[in-house]
């Protein structure tokens, strides 16, 4: 993953979280202009950093690095409910899946 691809993918995960920079950079214990900074490429986070940005968008660094998916928060609220589900509901829940494509 490139520099821009990573700003793209962080500024794409907190927008679906639906905040702005400042509070995110606050919430992680970094000063206001934290993420900004990151977002216009002046700086990277440190590892450690990094974790605490996964840990606050409700990823894992795994997830984050994974393009293909637009909202991995959403697809792990959708997989938690799905283990919840009757094969009967579970088989609906797949054929509604496969009509929205």
């Amino acid at each position: 993953m490139t520099k821009e691809q990573f700003i793209e993918r962080l500024i794409q995960l907190r927008m679906n979280k639906g905040v702005s920079a400042r509070d995110m950079s606050l919430s992680i214990g970094q000063s206001a202009g934290y993420i900004n900074n990151i977002e216009n490429g002046i700086n990277l986070p440190s590892m450690t950093v990094f974790f605490y940005i996964c840990d606050y968008l409700g990823v894992s660094p795994a997830e984050f690095f994974d393009t293909a998916s637009n909202n991995p928060v959403s697809i792990n609220e959708l997989i938690s409910a799905a283990k919840r589900l009757s094969s009967e509901q579970l088989n609906t829940l797949i054929a509604l899946a496969k009509g929205l494509k």
